[in-house]
């Protein structure tokens, strides 16, 4: 083991061909297969609306991101572009938010077991095996990832190409068994347009995915050309995607079937009993597979530039000698989730925190994607995706106002226990930078500068 003094010590390794299996794999598995039945169970066959809402949601909130993006290597990913656009305080809150919204991976892991309990129909009602099988498939792409993210990444492209043809198969064999009767009442919009924005609020984390590559700019060969083409290019193909699963997987049975259920349901009553285990395997497992394995290769890269940047003990920063792979807070991450995942923490309230607490440091991260007029003005002139001062701030308002209204929508359809963890986090979160700052000796803003590069 040894301790870095930069993220620049991280391989570039990854150009556009793994970028985009990395962004299309972190998207597939978070959305369909473990929220889509929440989705429904909020707006009914609606869903397909929200998820397209949800397109427009992430269209708008990205464009301030990859204006940043393709301007300046961010080795520490929105850590860095708050830490060097915002303030101190906001990088340090965004960590500690960070940390605590990416319990999320236990929710993959969760729900690959479901999908796996599908196949074995009399175990699917035992809590012990479910978390067994949960437990299992966290560890084997933790260690995978520890081993390095080259590593990973050629996993991961023979895991994606798997993916897309079962997901395939399920649109193709389930659109002719759609209800010719989707668009009308009571099934559709069955809680009205408030809750139709809503469950478009949610799905952002279903569509919205891609830019987390961003987090990977450290081990980029090319970062300000390929971040943005991925972040553009995933959506679009995740778009099309969603589009077809969410008509099938809301418009083949009643609404009241499939509600917070999973695509195995569905499936069996369309495809043939071979395809159904092949989507149920290649499909829905590979998905959350591709979505876990994506998700630990990028969640630490903003941990590892804040703990050289002071934010953290300097043990906290410790990377593999060999692998380059940081060990430490892997094993957090890893941590975290096991602790999750033994307590039985609901889907629904793990997906619902994960997306509000996003949202609230992604607001904030398109309001100061404008600072780049005036704290590195110089870089910024020279961008390929420089515009004009006017609409740079028209584009950050309209992605933080954006993101305002989603996490609004979300508040308003928690459970007060839910409301109130999610309230105590942003509070510790924010308290944290405070008396970090506070108490440490010396400024952050010195160091900022190892988190950036050409």
């Amino acid at each position: 083991m040894s301790e870095v003094a930069s993220t620049k010590e991280l391989k570039r390794v990854l150009g556009r061909k793994e970028l985009l299996s990395i962004g299309i794999g972190q998207t597939i598995g978070s959305g369909i297969f473990a929220m889509v039945g929440i989705g429904i169970a909020m707006t009914g066959r609606s869903a397909s609306v929200s998820m397209l809402i949800a397109a427009i949601f992430t269209i708008f909130t990205n464009i301030p991101l990859i204006f940043v993006a393709g301007t300046v290597r961010l080795r520490g990913g929105f850590y860095t572009q708050l830490a060097l656009l915002g303030n101190d305080v906001s990088a340090g809150f965004f960590v500690i938010v960070h940390i605590l919204s990416w319990t999320a991976l236990a929710m993959y892991a969760l729900s690959f077991a479901d999908y796996m309990l599908g196949l074995i129909p009399a175990l699917a009602s035992n809590g012990f095996v479910r978390q067994l099988i949960a437990l299992i498939v966290l560890t084997v792409f933790y260690v995978t990832n520890l081993m390095g993210i080259e590593g990973a990444a050629k996993l991961q492209n023979a895991m994606m190409l798997i993916m897309v043809l079962a997901l395939t198969a399920f649109i193709v064999f389930g659109l002719p068994h759609v209800t010719p009767t989707y668009f009308e009442q009571p099934e559709f919009m069955t809680h009205g347009v408030k809750s139709m924005l809503s469950a478009g609020a949610l799905f952002t984390w279903a569509v919205g995915g891609a830019n987390v590559v961003i987090h990977l700019g450290a081990e980029c060969k090319n970062p300000t050309k390929d971040i943005p083409f991925v972040i553009i290019v995933a959506t679009c193909i995740i778009a099309v995607f969603y589009a077809g699963l969410v008509v099938v997987a809301s418009g083949v049975l009643p609404v009241a079937e499939v509600a917070n259920q999973p695509l195995t349901l569905v499936s069996a009553e369309v495809l043939p009993y071979p395809l159904h285990v092949f989507f149920i395997v290649g499909g829905a497992m590979f998905a959350l597979s591709t979505t876990l394995n994506s998700a630990l290769g990028w969640v630490t890269k903003p941990i590892l530039q804040a703990a050289v940047d002071g934010w953290f003990p300097p043990k906290v920063a410790t990377i593999h000698k060999k692998y380059k792979t940081p060990t430490v807070i892997l094993t957090m991450f890893y941590v975290e989730c096991v602790i999750v995942i033994l307590f039985n923490v609901p889907i629904s309230t793990i997906g619902n925190m994960a997306v509000i607490l996003n949202n609230v440091f992604f607001a904030i991260l398109a309001f100061t994607s404008y600072n780049m007029v005036k704290k590195i003005p110089d870089v910024w002139n020279k961008s390929k995706f420089h515009v004009s001062n006017g609409m740079l701030m028209f584009w950050a308002v309209v992605g933080g106002i954006s993101l305002i209204l989603q996490t609004t929508l979300l508040f308003s359809d928690l459970k007060p226990w839910e409301f109130i963890a999610n309230v105590v986090v942003l509070v510790f979160g924010l308290a944290y930078a405070i008396l970090r700052k506070k108490f440490r000796k010396g400024s952050y803003g010195s160091q900022l500068r190892g988190g950036i590069g050409p």
